[in-house]
């Protein structure tokens, strides 16, 4: 009989904003779309940029750029939604482009620096240095909120 040891290995959902590369636990992700007709919602705070009708389910969206305070881009062929949820909340992420689901091993995952550029340091749980690559962990409970 084998143990069943503490999964070593977490896998997230990598995306593009600007420059930079954000990822959350892919088990938050319920699905990728491409950009679909967003209905704005009047007197909503200016990141949430209204509601779609997703199979016959209406899903806020939140654009995350907004969100993080960054420079606003017109969406094109690469902008992607991520629908994710967290805490029976179901929400969509306007992204820069959603690039892979990855494996980190999280004896890699640090802790925020102190300074981590245009994202406010509360949405932010870590950072992975991948290869070549940085990946911003986002803490999606505080992005909702």
């Amino acid at each position: 009989m084998s143990e069943i040891a503490a999964p070593s290995m977490i896998k997230v959902i990598a995306f593009q904003l600007m420059d930079k590369e954000y990822a959350f636990p892919v088990h938050q992700v319920q699905g990728i779309e491409k950009l679909i007709h967003i209905t704005r919602v009047p007197g909503t705070v200016p990141f949430i940029k209204g509601v779609i009708n997703l199979r016959g389910v209406v899903t806020p969206i939140i654009d995350l750029r907004n969100r993080f305070n960054l420079p606003e881009k017109e969406y094109d062929e690469q902008t992607r939604i991520i629908i994710a949820s967290c805490d029976d909340i179901e929400v969509g992420l306007v992204v820069d482009s959603a690039n892979d689901v990855l494996d980190i091993p999280k004896s890699i995952i640090e802790p925020q620096p102190d300074v981590v550029g245009a994202v406010e340091a509360e949405y932010i749980t870590g950072v992975a240095k991948l290869e070549k690559r940085l990946l911003i962990l986002l803490n999606l409970e505080r992005v909702f909120k």
